[in-house]
């Protein structure tokens, strides 16, 4: 047998492409790429990294009613040179497009003149009519050099996904020191609308996002339930990310910029958070459904990124949900009152003003803000001072950050008042820690576990540092 048998190409490469045509992506090799109109992909040079017909068909499929002028527009808009910018703020406002949509003037023939449309990139609620086409060996030119990445992934003609794989027995983190850092620097244009990034060696598989060092990678283990047998493979990494509906909830739900010091950063949902977040919205719509309010109790283990958790969940809950949707964010120290804010501000889910009008200082300002119609509502559970009724809507989402500790005198406690003062609302626990078996009271205001991310499954998926107990015996 030759030693061709044994390669990249024939033992991981193929096999990927085989599993991605599985998927519904059209596959097509770039290797012998013909140029121009009829060319292979549609493109006129190396240097074009988006390909304009096939985001020129998907603009009119999606925005019928809208002129030819309107759609060429946002193809521009699209594709226009954003090199000026740094990667990841050009990749932050192509993924405000793709979310947002694009908007456009168009004629107003009721009353003349102009008038403004919005533009949709993509069909968000149903994926499949979207176009999805993986390129192999797809080479582009940049300033300096021509690079040639493995796999990239296209939805709607725009570079979602960039896979550079390596053959077994090569660290899967030499295709991130060796060929994805060297990408991003020398054809930057490729990654103006990336969604993510993967890494593999065919049985070590990690993922990440644009601005992500190689220990923010993380495996994908488990594509269905956090209960399902941890596996560590390229098809479960692709299955779990890249099929279509998975993708796109990916890319919609999961996907946050925050503002630090040090810059900007790209945060992607980890297949724990994935997993989790999706099972409280489906508990939350049976506790409604079934009319007692008690979504459940979502344990991920400390330091597993359980605040971005209560953000993607949130936020998917304002973009798939139909209603006038608030959010009580209740902890029980002020530190974690405070981060837990801090988390929705830098992530863009709260504004800064919005987050200082909306942090209760006061027991009487939790009953005006309550009253009120806010987006999100901060809080300490020990606000609830006494019975009354401060919001009958049932359009009111508590989430508690360990404030299970606070729910023991659920008789006539913090708890009990939490739940007078909003009787018709969800209730939804994330935790770091369990829930004491015998904790009735967190049980009756919130239900049983929806997800459960502890630590044992957190250090094995190198999501948290290993733990070590010494045992010590006290002075006294």
């Amino acid at each position: 047998m030759s030693s061709h048998a044994y390669s990249e190409d024939q033992l991981v490469e193929q096999p990927a492409i085989r599993l991605f045509a599985a998927l519904g992506w059209q596959t097509v090799s770039a290797l012998e790429e013909t140029f121009a109109t009829g060319g292979t992909l549609g493109r006129e040079t190396k240097g074009e990294v988006v390909l304009v017909e096939r985001l020129r068909t998907a603009l009119c499929k999606f925005n019928p009613a809208l002129p030819p002028e309107a759609i060429s527009n946002a193809v521009d808009e699209l594709a226009r040179d954003r090199s000026a910018m740094s990667l990841e703020a050009a990749n932050r406002e192509v993924y405000r497009l793709l979310k947002e949509g694009i908007t456009v003037s168009v004629p107003d023939h009721d009353q003349g003149g102009q008038k403004t449309e919005r533009l949709r990139v993509v069909d968000w609620e149903y994926p499949d009519n979207n176009d999805f086409l993986l390129v192999s060996q797809f080479s582009v030119t940049g300033a300096l050099y021509t690079c040639r990445p493995d796999l990239v992934g296209f939805v709607n003609g725009l570079p979602w996904v960039v896979i550079e794989l390596k053959k077994p027995g090569v660290p899967a983190r030499a295709a991130f020191d060796e060929n994805l850092t060297h990408y991003k620097q020398q054809i930057p244009a490729l990654f103006w609308s990336n969604a993510l990034l993967i890494a593999s060696n065919g049985t070590d598989s990690r993922v990440g996002s644009l601005t992500a060092d190689w220990q923010r990678w993380v495996e994908w283990k488990r594509i269905e339930r956090e209960d399902e047998p941890r596996r560590v493979s390229l098809e479960v990494m692709l299955r779990g990310t890249c099929e279509r509906s998975r993708l796109l909830d990916l890319v919609e739900n999961f996907t946050l910029f925050s503002e630090h010091k040090a810059g900007l950063v790209k945060i992607f949902g980890q297949n724990h958070q994935f997993l989790g977040v999706n099972n409280a919205i489906a508990s939350l719509l049976e506790a409604r459904e079934l009319g007692h309010g008690r979504g459940g109790v979502f344990w991920q283990t400390q330091g597993s990124g359980k605040s971005f958790s209560m953000v993607f969940f949130a936020q998917k809950v304002l973009r798939k949900l139909a209603g006038n949707w608030t959010f009580v964010v209740v902890t029980d120290r002020v530190e974690l009152d405070e981060q837990i804010a801090k988390t929705f501000k830098i992530t863009g889910a709260v504004s800064e003003a919005e987050g200082d009008a909306c942090h209760a200082t006061s027991g009487a300002h939790l009953r005006e803000l309550l009253r009120g119609n806010h987006r999100y509502v901060f809080t300490l559970v020990h606000k609830f001072q006494t019975p009354e009724l401060l919001c009958d809507r049932s359009d009111v989402i508590v989430l508690t950050d360990e404030a299970h500790r606070s729910q023991y005198d659920f008789i006539d406690g913090f708890a009990r008042h939490l739940h007078d003062a909003l009787p018709h609302a969800s209730f939804i626990a994330f935790t770091g820690t369990p829930v004491e078996s015998d904790d009735r009271s967190t049980q009756s205001v919130f239900g049983d576990y929806i997800d459960v991310y502890d630590i044992q499954r957190a250090v094995e998926d190198g999501a948290t540092v290993r733990i070590y107990y010494e045992g010590r015996l006290a002075k006294l």
